[in-house]
């Protein structure tokens, strides 16, 4: 097989750059994939800009990937190599690879189902090699058949902003008035599952951002605003995803009592200070730390009946540097796919 081409990180602060490479052989339990697509998430912006502590480098980011099968590797096939036991995969196969690559089945929190809490986890594009490529090997356990859109640039925001977006969701509870803070590619998938539900979506953006309001609107959002404004009425819940601490505070204030606040990235700016009155009356903060296997199955069942449809602005692979600037600029409506 030719060789790879990937867009590499090589110092944290520094832009990705080209580098060709032998194509990698997949080992137990391991698939290659020939890549489709590779979504572009806010956890690859702060990967690349040093935020997130010790990253294995050189790293290939990216983590919302979609691709077909190209290679097997031993036990793959419904055998049992070393403790793997894999569902089979097939060659040609299309499956999406999401940011929880591997987990060690064997601590408190994988015996007891929360292996997003795992003690020794590698996480795809940060601790093993991800999407921003032309192939990519993949743990076969953690890999998910697709059978939804047949737009692969379209079906990759769903591995994680729909993914970790579908987590924070159920952990927000089932609150009729739902409130959405930074409106880019997990809100605009939860508020199509939200209003299919028959909740209210208040959808929080930066302030002035006619664009994002006015898609927020569209796709189901019943009232779309800047961060700072109050909502018509009290929420039931709130997920923050904008990395931004301050917005903790001011979501607080919008939910009523007993109302939670979800936390839904893994990176955030320091929280401000705030009146414990604001929490008091049994209100909650809480965070969302990866996924598991299990939100995947949920999630990715639910999104073709809720007509899930993402909205996406696509870029060749060598242009990752100026996708991640627009994701950083906040150019973007919706999510940024990289096509290689």
């Amino acid at each position: 097989m030719a060789g790879m081409r990937a867009m590499v990180l090589e110092r944290p602060g520094s832009p990705l750059v080209l580098r060709e490479r032998p194509v990698p052989t997949p080992g137990a339990g391991e698939i290659l994939l020939e890549i489709a697509a590779c979504g572009v998430c806010r956890t690859d912006l702060h990967l690349v800009d040093g935020e997130l502590p010790d990253p294995k480098l050189p790293i290939v980011p990216g983590h919302e990937i979609v691709g077909r099968v190209a290679e097997l590797g031993a036990g793959v096939n419904g055998l049992d190599v070393k403790g793997l036991t894999v569902k089979s995969l097939v060659l040609g196969e299309r499956v999406g690879v999401p940011w929880l690559g591997h987990t060690c089945q064997a601590c408190a929190y994988c015996r007891d189902g929360r292996e997003n809490l795992c003690d020794a986890p590698l996480f795809t594009g940060y601790t093993r090699d991800g999407g921003y490529a032309t192939h990519v090997v993949a743990d076969a356990r953690f890999c998910f058949p697709l059978t939804g859109s047949s737009d692969d640039a379209e079906t990759a925001p769903l591995l994680c902003a729909g993914l970790i977006g579908w987590r924070s969701y159920r952990m927000a509870g089932e609150g009729r008035a739902l409130g959405l803070y930074g409106f880019g590619a997990a809100a605009h998938i939860l508020a199509q599952v939200a209003a299919w539900q028959g909740r209210r979506v208040y959808a929080f953006t930066r302030a002035g951002d006619v664009a994002a309001q006015s898609l927020a609107k569209s796709l189901g959002a019943v009232w779309a605003g800047g961060s700072e404004e109050a909502p018509p009425e009290p929420l039931d819940a709130a997920i923050i995803f904008a990395p931004v601490g301050a917005l903790v505070p001011l979501a607080l204030k919008a939910v009523k009592k007993g109302g939670r606040v979800v936390c839904g990235g893994i990176h955030m700016s320091d929280i401000p200070s705030f009146p414990y009155r604001d929490l008091w009356e049994e209100r909650q903060i809480v965070s969302v730390a990866n996924l598991t296997r299990e939100d995947a199955h949920e999630f990715l069942a639910i999104a073709p009946q809720a007509g899930v449809k993402t909205t996406v602005t696509r870029y060749p692979l060598v242009e990752a540097n100026a996708a991640l600037a627009d994701l950083r600029q906040g150019r973007i409506q919706g999510a940024a796919v990289l096509i290689p």
